[in-house]
């Protein structure tokens, strides 16, 4: 090979690197926060199907703490049998992954209930490269004895710290 084949070579190497690696990396990124975003688009659908008949006094199960209670640490965790069989997960019929399958996300569910108001915020925490910095997403909605169509999920989804 002569040098200026080597070159072109390298030039071409660079190039398709210069393409690949960003592409990857965005590819990856948005891999790790499928498991939040679609679990709390579940939890939430789960808590307006739970509401759906229901005096808006009761209208979401009770709350639920931090399942699993320690958030993963820059490794997916594969829970123990009974982790997810609370009363508020059967109620919801929610689990963060099906049984055996590791998943890098704790889960929780927090219902606030009133006679005219009921409300919920279903929370994601995730700390993706263990340095101790959790991702935190969030979902809310609300059931009101003034408005019509029951209970709702309210518009947009709270997230801190994405990329931690």
């Amino acid at each position: 090979m002569t040098a200026v084949e080597v070159a072109v070579g390298v030039a071409i190497l660079g190039s398709v690197l210069a393409v690949a690696v960003p592409t990857f990396v965005r590819e990856l990124h948005a891999s790790r926060l499928t498991e939040p975003v679609a679990g709390l688009e579940r939890l939430g659908i789960a808590a307006v199907a739970y509401a759906h008949d229901r005096p808006v006094g009761d209208a979401f199960p009770p709350s639920a703490a931090l399942t699993p209670s320690t958030v993963p640490r820059g490794v997916l965790v594969v829970d123990p049998a009974a982790t997810w069989d609370g009363p508020t997960w059967t109620a919801l019929g929610f689990r963060a992954s099906p049984e055996g399958v590791p998943h890098a996300f704790s889960f929780a569910f927090d219902s606030t209930l009133g006679a005219a108001r009921s409300s919920f915020v279903a929370h994601a925490h995730g700390d993706l490269n263990g340095n101790g910095t959790t991702s935190t997403f969030e979902v809310r909605g609300q059931a009101n004895d003034r408005e019509h169509g029951g209970a709702t999920v309210l518009p947009g989804m709270y997230v801190d710290a994405e990329t931690e």
